[in-house]
């Protein structure tokens, strides 16, 4: 369904269907009522514009009286509060439900592992983004029940009437309205004490019951912590937006791109192998520096095609910062007939226009009185603050966050954005010396903490890590590849060497345009000068020259060019047009099974670079063709590796797309690949069996035997969905291998977790702060003691500060050492054949995901079984 089918679908966007001067108003005009009755606006219920947050309300924000309130709203002591801890609900869970797992992880270290740590490589110490959290010896964090009598509903009420006790108390506390901590024990087990409601006078006994005595490596203790260390962030000034706080006063224009980058910080507080570490890196929040208004106003001047279709497919789904309060809100839907003149009912019963709302609560102007409203469905944190209907945001109150596609795609942005996103290893580290220290030499700050009994330490964490040894890079005729591992880019001494397995290239199509013939004849006469060396004979292809660049010329070219004896099809097109990209891909992956290649004739336009570029092409035709490039030494004998990885299906809302693809030979350079197609709830078994079943009778057939040892490494899985995989999708795959493999196959199987999106980071010092080398092994102090796991950095990065990657092997019955589990994800990083050099990723899991993002993307179907030895994919 189109933009603008859903729009209409939807009863929101205005479309071809109307008469033109209707089709033509500026944002926010008023609907003619003679030209098109207007789809009536979605049900109110409790809307309005976005409600102070909770935390807002409990500080004086929001002074509506609460339904079941009965006469004047209490006085909250807003000084006391801000001395308070909590007030925010984080801890609610604590004490009544299952802790937070970002707090305590699932234990997922096999039983036999006694000891994580490698032992081959060269040591080197290496410092990391984390800060001892330091306490007394004997601390303790003292948890007490709180109950009511006459019983207490509002939240808000409860901790006005505790707050008045702060001589009893101290002036340090958590309280979330059930669960009280302190860092110090009360004289008695049970407490009682006596607060005056106000509004009615009514005595209240308080009884504070002490339940629990909880050391500083608690999961109750490190989420309390993190609540404190975020009313901490709050005292110097950070402003949270999402999950993360920022510093709105250090904002860096970029005014040529309309841009605005707002530094921050990403904190978190958790128990690692022996100690609670901070964990902090920078992080930057990306907003456009114009409001939505503003954009609206641009697009209804440009004019071009539907002003509507074009605003509801520009807004629906982007991410919205609304700067009075640094909320985000998903926009779901624009309701033109909505605007800021237009009344609303408060939680009282009273009416208020949104304009009148927001020049009250917030001595805002709203400029405009006839632009539409934004509609965001309330998120479940909203619900709990008893928001039932749609919120309602005003565009010129709002920015867009983040970066669309288009931008993205835009070299210059994206280069000038990186001078401020991009920061070296020796600026990251000076800053985030800094930010502790302004932490710990902050007075509120400093006896906020002296309180609690709590302090951080000044100073990088030191952690020993190791260097893998260098690895050799095979080429053909014995041929070893010397290069040095500080690159980790091998490009330059391959030059002039033979591939591994070459395949000459006798039966092939290229196609392009008339206009293109000439860089066509360039690419052909330069791929036949750079094949030879390589090992690589291209015989005269069959030319195809079309007299437009329609995708049905390109279709047509395919379909009559194609046959039995074609081992490959090039296509070079002048522009990057996705839906032409998408149709050549699903004539040649599903309709008629051929390797193809996409070339774009700006790519090959430069003469000095055709050269680079031809060999890139050659080695991807060799891959496509079933060649094999180079290889790595690995010693294992009888293992199959497997690369997973999972694509959300762009036609398809609810539908993923998972890659899986399997290693056939012992140096690991041949892979069968199948996807599987999961809708939501689905278990994944349903299409794994097909593909490992495929996958091992074309390992028997290479090598005579099924492999003794499979090793899968899962990527794309956060920490949210590990018991998920562990408890549910692990069996799975056990289950299927052993039943692909036929009656009585049971060999033996490890799961690796590969994670790309994490915070963590390493300097080594050498001579200042700079990137670790290549091939850098961390297994200790920042760990987790409940996972068997480590950290690789397997890449060399030209800018900024390179990102480690993490493994948790979540089920081993193989036998490996961890130094052999790690030496191996370090070789897998050299083999993938689309960059002569390692990757963040084992190279299964990199192909998995081409995979996945091929189909997902283009195809949406399952490519040809005709394709699946080969790397078609690339």
């Amino acid at each position: 369904m189109s933009g603008r089918a859903r729009g209409r679908a939807r009863g929101r966007a205005r479309g071809g269907t109307e008469p033109p001067e209707q089709q033509s108003r500026r944002p926010g005009e008023q609907a003619q009522a003679e030209h098109v009755a207007a789809a009536p606006p979605p049900p109110a219920g409790a809307g309005g514009p976005p409600a102070p947050s909770g935390r807002a309300s409990y500080r004086g924000g929001a002074r509506e009286p609460r339904p079941g309130m009965v006469g004047e709203v209490p006085r909250v002591p807003v000084e006391e509060m801000q001395q308070m801890a909590i007030g925010t609900g984080e801890a609610s869970a604590v004490g009544h439900k299952r802790a937070d797992f970002r707090y305590s992880d699932l234990a997922t270290r096999p039983a036999h592992i006694t000891d994580k740590k490698g032992t081959s490589g060269r040591p080197l110490s290496v410092y990391s983004n984390f800060f001892r959290l330091e306490t007394a010896s004997q601390w303790m964090l003292y948890q007490y029940h709180v109950d009511y009598s006459p019983p207490v509903e509002s939240r808000r009420l409860k901790i006005a009437l505790l707050v008045s006790h702060a001589e009893l108390l101290g002036q340090v506390r958590a309280f979330d309205g059930m669960i009280l901590y302190l860092p110090r024990r009360l004289q008695e087990q049970k407490t009682e004490v006596f607060s005056t409601r106000q509004y009615d006078g009514e005595q209240i006994r308080i009884t504070i019951t002490l339940t629990n005595e909880l050391p500083p490596n608690s999961p109750q203790f490190i989420q309390v912590a993190n609540i404190i260390f975020r009313r901490i962030l709050s005292m110097i000034d950070m402003k949270q937006i999402g999950r993360h706080y920022f510093n709105p006063s250090l904002s860096v224009n970029i005014p040529k791109h309309k841009l605005q980058v707002m530094p921050g910080f990403t904190t978190s507080i958790l128990q690692y192998e022996t100690s609670v570490l901070l964990g902090a890196d920078i992080a930057h929040k990306i907003l456009r520096s114009d409001t939505v208004l503003d954009i609206l106003y641009d697009m209804y001047e440009r004019g071009a095609g539907s002003f509507y279709d074009d605003a509801f497919k520009k807004f629906v789904g982007s991410i919205l910062l609304t700067r009075y309060n640094n909320k985000t809100y998903r926009c779901d839907d624009i309701d033109w007939d909505k605007h800021p003149t237009d009344a609303f009912k408060l939680r009282n019963g009273t009416e208020v226009t949104y304009k009148a709302y927001y020049k009250q609560h917030y001595d805002i102007d709203i400029k405009d009185d006839d632009q539409p409203l934004f509609v965001s469905k309330p998120s479940k944190s909203d619900e709990r603050r008893g928001q039932t209907g749609p919120i309602y945001l005003v565009p010129e109150l709002c920015t867009l966050t983040g970066l669309s596609d288009d931008v993205r795609a835009d070299f210059q942005v994206m280069k000038d954005v990186a001078t401020h996103t991009r920061i070296a290893p020796a600026v990251r580290c000076e800053k985030l010396c800094s930010f502790i220290k302004q932490i710990n030499q902050n007075k509120e700050v400093a006896e906020y903490m002296h309180g609690w009994g709590l302090k951080f330490s000044e100073s990088l964490l030191e952690v020993k890590g190791r260097v893998c040894p260098q690895e050799k890079i095979l080429q053909g005729n014995n041929a070893v590849v010397n290069y040095r591992q500080e690159d980790a880019d091998w490009s330059r001494d391959m030059r002039g060497k033979q591939l591994l397995v070459p395949v000459n290239l006798q039966n092939w199509v290229v196609i392009g345009t008339r206009r293109d013939a000439g860089l066509v004849t360039d690419l052909i006469s330069t791929l036949n000068r750079v094949g030879p060396p390589m090992g690589m004979n291209f015989d005269k292809p069959r030319i195809v020259e079309l007299p437009s660049d329609r995708n049905d010329m390109y279709l047509n070219a395919l379909k009559e060019n194609i046959s039995r004896n074609t081992q490959m099809v090039l296509c070079v097109v002048p522009t990057n047009k996705k839906d032409r990209y998408d149709a050549i891909k699903k004539t040649c992956c599903l309709d008629h099974p051929v390797p193809s290649q996409v070339v774009v004739s700006r790519t090959i336009s430069k003469k000095q670079m055709l050269m680079s570029v031809a060999t890139k092409i050659a080695i991807q035709l060799n891959c496509k063709l079933g060649g094999e490039v180079w290889a790595v030494e690995i010693p294992l004998q009888h293992t199959m590796v497997i690369g997973i990885d999972t694509y959300h299906d762009s036609s398809s809302k609810g539908r993923s797309v998972g890659g899986v693809v399997c290693s056939l030979n012992r140096l690991m350079t041949r892979y069968y690949s199948k996807v599987t197609f999961q809708h939501t709830h689905q278990e994944l078994i349903d299409g794994l069996e097909t593909s490992l079943y495929g996958a091992l009778q074309q390992y028997h057939s290479v090598n005579g035997a099924l492999p003794e040892k499979i090793i899968v490494y899962r990527d794309g899985v956060g920490d949210g969905q590990l018991p998920v995989v562990y408890e549910h999708e692990v069996p799975q795959m056990i289950q299927a291998i052993k039943k692909s493999g036929g009656p009585g196959y049971d060999p033996k199987v490890a799961v690796v977790i590969v994670k790309k999106r994490i915070n963590a980071r390493f300097f080594a010092q050498v001579g200042g702060y700079v990137n670790p080398i290549p091939g850098t092994i961390v297994d200790s102090e920042v760990t987790k003691p409940e996972w068997y796991d480590f950290f690789l950095i397997s890449q060399s990065v030209r800018q900024g500060t390179v990102t480690p990657t993490h493994y948790n092997i979540i089920w081993d019955k193989t036998g490996l050492k961890p130094d052999h589990m790690q030496r191996l994800a370090y070789k897998l990083t050299h083999l993938y054949y689309n960059w002569p050099g390692t990757i963040r990723v084992p190279a299964p899991c990199q192909y998995a995901h081409k995979l996945a993002f091929l189909v997902g993307q283009s195809l949406h179907k399952e490519p040809s079984p005709a394709l699946a030895d080969r790397l078609f994919f690339l």
